[in-house]
């Protein structure tokens, strides 16, 4: 069936909209689609990042994940960006150079992902995976 939406788009308001910008358009490398900037702080950009899906967890299921991917429950917040990338622990990295924090080692699933969870500089989680 196909979706009566044409796309998902999630707006995230951040605190630091310059490092944020550095973070997801540089150091994740995601391409500009449309931005602005009035010059009166009021900015933004659309960045594209792949096929959009929504995951809708249950509490339950948000703590086995917890469990799996930082070895403790109780650490998602209610959003939380899953991005399938080439090489999660590669990217990883990268994105803690530019000033990412580690939120748990890599981990492969039991359902077989390479996952790495993050903390952008912007508070957001991440969980970084690759499907082998």
């Amino acid at each position: 069936m196909e979706s009566p939406v044409k796309e998902l788009r999630v707006a995230v308001t951040v605190a630091e909209y310059e490092q944020a910008l550095r973070f997801y358009r540089d150091a994740l490398g995601l391409p500009v689609v449309e931005s602005w900037d009035d010059g009166e702080g009021r900015a933004g950009v659309i960045l594209d990042a792949g096929r959009a899906t929504l995951e809708l967890l249950s509490g339950p299921q948000t703590e086995l994940v917890d469990e799996i991917e930082v070895g403790r429950r109780g650490v998602s917040g209610p959003v939380r960006l899953a991005l399938e990338v080439e090489d999660s622990t590669t990217t990883a990295t990268a994105l803690a150079d530019a000033g990412a924090e580690f939120v748990g080692d890599p981990v492969v699933t039991p359902w077989g992902h390479r996952n790495v969870r993050l903390r952008a500089p912007d508070g957001m989680q991440l969980t970084l995976f690759t499907v082998p």
